[in-house]
């Protein structure tokens, strides 16, 4: 019954890769694929899957952990956390971060702020 926690672990030379796997693994928290109070697998259990060092994968683990997202319990392992609130803001964080860069993108294309609005709403009407 585990699930892919995978998706295939891709890594790009932008960023440290124990970053990169906290961050997928927050995606995988705030859209709830894997849901609040799931247990994680085991450090050495994702590093294998991911192809990475197990210390990458603890240093993945400790981020989660110091943003409070996953939690220890020292028999039991590794586990979401089961406050929605604070994915709910973890989400938010993430969708202001995805919105700042769009919108200093499509600036840098030379659309002005007006514009962009306008835009993004006839894609998303062509697209639904």
């Amino acid at each position: 019954n585990r699930k892919g926690y995978g998706m295939s672990w891709k890594f790009d030379e932008k960023s440290p890769i124990y970053v990169q796997i906290a961050q997928h693994i927050k995606m995988q928290i705030i859209s709830q694929e894997i849901k609040n109070g799931d247990q994680l697998p085991t450090v050495r259990e994702l590093a294998e899957e991911a192809g990475v060092n197990p210390n990458t994968m603890q240093r993945a683990f400790s981020e989660l952990e110091r943003e409070g997202m996953v939690y220890s319990q020292r028999t039991s392992g590794r586990f979401v956390t089961e406050d929605t609130d604070l994915i709910m803001q973890k989400r938010r964080e993430v969708a202001e971060a995805e919105l700042e860069s769009f919108v200093n993108n499509m600036q840098k294309m030379g659309f002005q702020i007006n514009d962009i609005t306008s835009v993004l709403e006839s894609y998303i009407k062509e697209k639904n």
